[in-house]
């Protein structure tokens, strides 16, 4: 048994007939439910634990590992045991499933209740039983996808070449279609680098100016940051340094060694306020803020407190910061994030592929989009869902079905075409999703 882990429970069975549902740690980990004698998905790639996984916990080799909840089902037509962690609020516990000839074996490295549940719908009604319970006991307010704002997202179209006059384009296309877009929402790209989120890349005149582009057209202004993040080349690791968590290997993206804010470092949480204040000051009051995760890793920080308290704490400092504007988190640890956003990305990115080019369950890929945005529909009781962006050019595998998917999840509603590039079929797509 690894250190640690403690036996909870041992589950008779036949593990050829039982069912385990296992709960990634964050927006895009794998999430689902698989017969017990197989084992979940592990990562392809060594830095996808870092980025995509749970960093300090990966997975043993065989088998299932839940974080902060699993379900086990022994057989088709048995009742459903959940275990799950004891406060939303608390800390997280990796939960282990694993199948020993005529019985699983459940151990946990932390503290885990158990209930049964004997009703109709298998593990998703259990599951959504078990959601409503804590939205219930937690008093959170009835998540109302109709409260947010439709939104355009220059990603999928123009990925990290997005320009100024990509910008201009689009506005210009939403009037002409008529398209009812509250938002639209300039990502990564726009910014120098990762971490230097006021300064302009070479293709923006300023981070102000396409603000105020968009708020002159009629639209709300929307922008993304990785607000935990800076890439070694940033101007904010050159002059602050300190105000990185030390020793820290935060993974490598954007073909950069990554740094992660240190949100106890009082000078660094001074730093992380003014950014959106002053963002928020330009005239942006959509904020999609991704790899948050970065703010919970594990790390030395200048306050001996947990990861998870220092996440939470970065968050409050940003919604402090922005006011009533919304707030949208990706790659964002699951159970953590209860009560923090207005929307949380459910699953991992879609992209115009059907499958992942490397096999990576946790990948941008429409599969991995749909499967496990699928399994956690129970989730719809602590946030409005946000599946991704609705891709619908034709180049798209598969169009027709991951625009159902995103009607069926019933909650934020964002699209990502260069609009120019839409047929007919693609236009009523989006008309279809937006008119919802």
């Amino acid at each position: 048994m690894p250190t640690g882990f403690v036996t909870i429970a041992e589950i008779p069975c036949d593990p050829a007939r039982a069912t385990v549902f296992e709960h990634g740690w964050q927006s895009w980990s794998p999430t689902g439910s698989y017969p017990a004698a197989t084992t979940a998905p592990r990562p392809v790639d060594p830095h996808a634990q870092i980025r995509n996984y749970r960093p300090e916990r990966p997975a043993p080799p065989h088998g299932f590992q839940g974080e902060g909840l699993v379900a086990v089902r022994p057989a088709p037509d048995a009742p459903v045991t959940l275990f799950h962690l004891p406060d939303p609020a608390g800390p997280v516990p990796s939960i282990r499933v694993a199948a020993h000839r005529d019985r699983l074996m459940v151990t946990a490295d932390g503290p885990v209740d158990s209930h049964v549940v004997d009703t109709p719908g298998g593990i998703p009604a259990a599951l959504d039983r078990y959601a409503a319970r804590v939205a219930d006991d937690l008093r959170l307010p009835a998540p109302d996808p109709s409260t947010l704002p439709t939104v355009w997202c220059s990603w999928y179209c123009h990925w990290s070449g997005v320009t100024e006059q990509h910008i201009a384009e689009v506005l210009a296309d939403l009037d002409t279609l008529d398209l009812p877009v509250d938002v639209v929402q300039v990502d990564d790209g726009y910014q120098s680098q990762i971490g230097d989120w006021c300064t302009p890349s070479d293709r923006f005149a300023s981070v102000s100016g396409v603000a105020t582009r968009i708020r002159d057209h009629g639209r709300r202004a929307g922008i993304w940051t990785a607000p935990f993040l800076a890439t070694e080349r940033s101007r904010v690791v050159a002059e602050h340094p300190d105000w990185f968590c030390a020793g820290l290997d935060a993974g490598v993206h954007w073909g950069q060694k990554l740094y992660a804010l240190d949100v106890t470092n009082e000078s660094a949480r001074a730093h992380l306020f003014a950014v959106f204040r002053e963002l928020a000051g330009y005239g942006f009051d959509y904020f999609k803020v991704d790899f948050v995760y970065a703010g919970a890793l594990p790390a030395r920080r200048r306050e001996e407190i947990d990861p998870l308290t220092a996440y939470r704490m970065g968050i409050d400092v940003i919604r402090e910061a922005i006011g009533d504007a919304t707030l949208v988190g990706c790659g964002a640890p699951m159970i953590p994030s209860i009560g923090l956003f207005d929307a949380v990305r459910t699953s991992p990115d879609v992209d115009p592929r059907w499958l992942p080019a490397d096999g990576e369950a946790s990948a941008p890929a429409m599969r991995n989009a749909v499967t496990v945005g699928e399994a956690r529909r129970f989730t719809r009781h602590w946030w409005v869902a946000d599946p991704d962006c609705l891709i619908a050019r034709p180049e798209v595998a598969r169009r027709t079905r991951w625009a159902a998917h995103v009607r069926e999840t019933g909650g934020l509603v964002s699209v990502s075409d260069r609009l120019s590039d839409l047929d007919d079929v693609g236009l009523a797509l989006y008309r279809r999703a937006l008119d919802a």
